[in-house]
């Protein structure tokens, strides 16, 4: 009886009911329905134990650095660096997206302040320079995903702290799938550049020029530098790591950039404060959901049904690339991390995948279904900054949606990609 929480939050999502209500109200009926009112309230105390933890401190120091980042208008000196690199290429201005995707990502590593940020400006730009307007919502879209996937990374700290991997491993896992991305992003475009005669943006721009545009963004890019450098050496926590960045953008919009003011400050709390709750809301809601799923031997019926299908590990690498991708159609991919992590996890370790490794498989995939309907995140937001439909900005990315999955695959077969980086830092053995 207690396994029919999780049909009854299918159902849920299906009626368009929040995640967050959905993640307690499924489990919470169905132990009420059993008389297992002491369990109800172990349920409803796990939401905020779920979010109890030093570790997830980080996500909120992380989402203020990105809107301190923004605000400073550190975006646009991005925009401008990435333009005298690519900006002569065909379809100048959509590599330049990419490439500003690729370093936002070092700063922000969330795929919503990506789109908010580079979208909002790019989109325009690129609507000027002779694109359509779907084909721009498009591709900001499918850039905007490498965010959460080159570290610094919200959803990899949440997977660190479900799973107890080291936070400095799969940030370091990450660097080499988030760039093969981006790079198949590009690839893709050049494709497309002659069949849909898409502009360049600016002739090609001199050495003098290029490092004029760098010197620019250097002190933004620095981020993700003084946060792997410190994690690293020893020096702070990621946790601190992520403090550290917050004052770092702060110290550099007030005193560096001079492009911050103080009364600009308590907006861009309120807007981290807001974003960071539900986060935090959804992390506590997904691990009470956990903890029925526990109590109804989910894990070990799943783990069952897959070993019942094969015993081939790059078999069921395969089919759990399928259903990742499936769940990633309904369900966000901080709270898929937590339900599924727990489950999915142990079974491929003992199947002698490579803990770091298939945690860098569930992050890609996940955030990839950031960008699928019917309930991808990234598909609404880019439609509020551009005021398209959902359903064309998602008919408009399937190219670029192909060329993500493509590299999801290589990434599952070739633990190269993804281990190499933390394996060299003595992370991995």
């Amino acid at each position: 009886m207690l396994s029919l929480f999780l049909p009854l939050f299918i159902l849920f999502l299906l009626f368009g009911l929040p995640i967050v209500f959905a993640l307690v109200a499924a489990p919470g009926l169905i132990l009420w329905w059993n008389g297992q009112e002491r369990d109800i309230v172990l349920l409803y105390r796990n939401v905020y134990a779920g979010m109890d933890s030093f570790p997830l401190m980080a996500i909120p120091f992380f989402m203020l650095t990105g809107e301190l980042m923004n605000r400073a208008g550190i975006t646009l000196r991005i925009v401008r660096f990435a333009q005298s690199l690519v900006g002569h290429m065909r379809g100048g201005l959509a590599q330049v997206n990419v490439v500003d995707s690729m370093m936002f990502a070092g700063i922000s590593g969330s795929a919503v302040a990506d789109v908010s940020a580079l979208g909002s400006m790019l989109i325009p730009a690129m609507e000027k320079e002779g694109y359509t307007r779907r084909f721009a919502a498009a591709i900001t879209a499918a850039s905007a995903i490498i965010g959460p996937i080159i570290p610094p990374s919200g959803i990899m700290i949440i997977y660190a702290y479900v799973m107890g991997e080291s936070v400095a491993a799969l940030f370091l896992a990450g660097i080499a799938p988030g760039i093969l991305i981006g790079v198949s992003l590009m690839i893709m475009i050049r494709l497309m550049a002659d069949h849909y005669d898409l502009p360049q943006a600016t002739p090609r721009a001199s050495w003098r020029e290029r490092g004029r545009a760098a010197l620019g963004a250097v002190w933004p890019l620095l981020t993700p530098v003084i946060i792997m450098a410190g994690i690293l050496g020893g020096v702070f926590t990621p946790t601190e790591a992520a403090a550290i960045a917050a004052g770092y953008a702060l110290f550099l919009g007030l005193f560096v950039l001079r492009t911050l003011k103080a009364a600009d400050l308590p907006g861009i709390m309120m807007r981290a404060a807001m974003t960071s709750g539900v986060v935090l809301l959804l992390i506590g809601a997904a691990m009470a959901f956990k903890t029925v799923a526990a109590l109804a031997h989910t894990p070990e019926l799943l783990a069952g049904l897959f070993l019942s299908l094969s015993e081939n590990p790059l078999v069921l690498l395969f089919l759990v690339n399928i259903l990742l991708f499936l769940v990633g159609m309904f369900l966000d991919a901080g709270p898929a991390i937590i339900v599924l992590g727990p489950i999915l996890g142990p079974i491929f370790t003992q199947l002698g995948v490579d803990p770091v490794h298939f945690a860098i498989i569930m992050v890609v995939n996940l955030t990839v279904g950031l960008l699928t309907p019917p309930m991808g995140l990234v598909l609404f937001v880019t439609s509020s900054v551009s005021g398209l439909r959902v359903e064309t900005i998602a008919r408009a990315v399937a190219p670029f949606l192909a060329a993500e999955i493509i590299v999801i695959f290589l990434i599952t077969y070739f633990p190269a990609i993804s281990l190499t980086i933390p394996r060299l830092a003595g992370f991995v053995d």
